[in-house]
């Protein structure tokens, strides 16, 4: 259960905000507007602080719960521009199309693919195919988790597909975050970016029905996961 404790306002209130923020295409001063219809005045700074101290750790909740995801993965990255700079959230569903796992990177190369293998797995378990574009850096990901595979006496490989019309599914999947955050435009801070895009990928699982409370509502299944 995540500690609410010390907050000035009520949970409901605080999950409601954080919800809104990640599930829709909106404008920190949007939020405000809605939550003044609502009768609750917040500032700004009020807003992104709740985001980045509760979005994180809700997502973390949310890996525990999904629902069992499938053996074959696409895996690709997308663009994240934060002060101004790009930076790179790598992501990975399988073949359902049932997110598996995210990671942001201030880089692109093969210590950051590594790091990402190496998550998704601890908290998917070993998948029997892994498809990608063209990358070098994911390639070698890939090679190094196989690696390891062999160096603990495992009799099978990760079955390794650089095929790019197989991995339209996860670019096609890409386009429901690049909508919510183009109303953000830049982020302000990798830890603020990081927190809002594990808030916004959790919204995405709710919607694809990746939790078993999938008949009660968005909001419902979000706060569920806060305890």
């Amino acid at each position: 259960m995540i500690s609410f404790k010390g907050a000035q306002h009520p949970k409901s209130v605080i999950l409601c905000a954080v919800y809104f923020y990640v599930r829709f295409p909106v404008s920190y001063r949007d939020l405000a507007g809605i939550m003044a219809e609502r009768g609750v005045d917040l500032d700004h700074a009020t807003l992104n602080r709740w985001v980045e101290k509760y979005a994180g750790v809700i997502a973390e909740e949310a890996h525990r719960r999904k629902s069992p995801t499938g053996r074959s993965w696409r895996m690709d990255e997308t663009y994240v521009k934060i002060k101004g700079k790009w930076t790179y959230l790598y992501r990975a569903i399988d073949k359902k199309g049932e997110t598996l796992d995210f990671i942001l990177s201030e880089r692109r190369d093969e210590a950051a693919a590594t790091a990402f293998f190496v998550k998704a797995i601890g908290k998917n378990g070993w998948p029997d195919k892994v498809v990608i574009d063209k990358s070098g850096s994911n390639t070698a990901g890939l090679f190094n988790m196989n690696c390891l595979l062999v160096m603990c006496g495992w009799c099978w490989l990760i079955s390794v597909r650089r095929t790019k019309y197989l991995n339209n599914i996860v670019e096609q999947d890409h386009r429901f975050i690049k909508k919510l955050t183009r109303p953000m435009q830049t982020f302000k801070s990798f830890n603020s970016a990081a927190a809002t895009l594990a808030g916004i990928e959790v919204a995405h699982m709710i919607r694809k029905g990746q939790f078993d409370q999938s008949q009660q509502s968005g909001f419902a299944q979000f706060a569920a996961l806060a305890g």
